[in-house]
């Protein structure tokens, strides 16, 4: 049954909760899925590639697409744009695709504003404890950081509520599996299935 539009997707949660792996996840099992691909500013770093990682473009041409109208939402970070292209969703959902962005709460609050029956889902580690646990086996950052990190977490816990689904990210498997019911229990409701209706009318 071909859909009539695509569900706009977006999924928040703190850094460390493992939304990468997720969604990795999530996009090798359904085919009927885009990943939106930001724009940023900032330069590419080493193995990332234009148009699969982000869309780089100059702070001109993304000021240009600011005035523009171009962008669902867009912020600054450390003197670099990152933004969500508006068109290059549109046209997906307009074709029935659903469409899944892993941005941040303040982006998000962005894109409720402006998209009402947007699907917000957001992602949280176990306990707070296996969050300090994830970020510190990474690796990467140094205890300053991680700090940084966890403090920026339990801020964004409290845009929990504001969320229509929480997932709790123990195993992947166990995520990607909430997650894939919420998109199912979406696709069933009345208003997106409208269109086989009208052969019962």
């Amino acid at each position: 049954m071909k859909r009539e539009k695509g569900q706009l997707i977006v999924l928040s949660g703190p850094s460390g909760v493992g939304k990468s792996t997720v969604i990795a996840e999530l996009l090798g099992q359904r085919d009927n899925i885009y990943f939106s691909v930001s724009y940023t500013t900032r330069q590419p770093r080493v193995g990332e590639q234009d148009g699969v990682n982000y869309n780089f473009v100059d702070r001109a041409e993304f000021e240009r697409m600011i005035s523009a109208g171009e962008l669902l939402e867009y912020a600054e970070y450390v003197d670099n744009y990152y933004g969500t292209s508006l068109k290059a969703i549109q046209d997906r959902l307009d074709a029935g695709t659903d469409v899944l962005l892993d941005i941040e709460v303040q982006g998000a609050a962005k894109v409720r504003e402006r998209c009402p029956g947007a699907l917000f889902i957001f992602i949280i580690p176990p306990s707070f404890e296996e969050l300090s646990r994830r970020l510190h086996r990474r690796n990467t950052d140094s205890e300053d950081v991680i700090a940084g990190r966890l403090e920026k977490a339990r801020v964004e816990f409290h845009e929990i509520p504001h969320y229509d689904y929480l997932v709790i990210n123990d195993k992947v498997s166990g995520a990607v599996g909430e997650i894939e019911a919420i998109l199912t229990a979406s696709q069933c409701r009345v208003e997106n299935r409208k269109s086989i209706l009208t052969q019962f009318a």
